[in-house]
């Protein structure tokens, strides 16, 4: 059986600075429509920056959807257009002050693909240096180092409930322990 819908309609009922939501029309693989409701967004990229000392740099910051204060790697949105490794790159030192010497990418994360088009790009960092922040005007956050081996305990106990920071910790785990 063939699993592809085809879009018919789109239509936009909200466009805003971040995110597009749309309740566009599909065809079915049975021939009948169905409406989905779709958030656009431009993607995002997360870091996983490890110290040589194996500790995660970490950011703890209110996420109002939640509303709860968060903790996560360095992440942050793209703009149109922008290359997802220079914006990890930028996100990093925005974020925590560190620059890396070297990166892997650890491929795309699909936070909820069910409804939203987001994709984020993921990158492990080592070789870390450190300067000064440069936070957004509207960001407040707080950086913190946990060793990686907390952090994936603090995974797998529900500390760490962010996805994307989830996601990428547990590859850069795995990536340690192969070595």
């Amino acid at each position: 059986m063939d699993l592809k819908e085809t879009l018919v309609e789109k239509n936009y009922v909200f466009e805003g600075r971040v995110i597009k939501v749309c309740n566009d029309t599909y065809k079915l693989p049975n021939g009948e429509n169905a409406k989905r409701e779709i958030v656009e967004h431009n993607g995002g990229v997360c870091v996983v920056a490890l110290t040589d000392k194996d500790e995660v740099l970490f950011v703890r910051q209110f996420r109002c959807p939640y509303g709860e204060i968060l903790l996560e790697i360095p992440a942050g949105k793209l703009e149109k257009g922008e290359d997802p490794f220079e914006s990890g790159k930028r996100e990093l030192k925005e974020e925590t002050g560190a620059t890396a010497e070297n990166y892997i990418d650890l491929g795309k994360f699909y936070p909820s693909p069910g409804y939203c088009g987001e994709t984020i790009s993921m990158y492990y960092a080592t070789g870390l240096s450190f300067g000064e922040q440069n936070l957004d005007d509207d960001e407040f956050l707080k950086v913190e180092k946990i060793p990686l081996e907390k952090a994936v305990e603090m995974i797998l106990n529900g500390e760490i409930r962010d996805g994307k920071t989830q996601a990428a910790i547990l590859k850069v785990a795995q990536i340690k322990a192969k070595k």
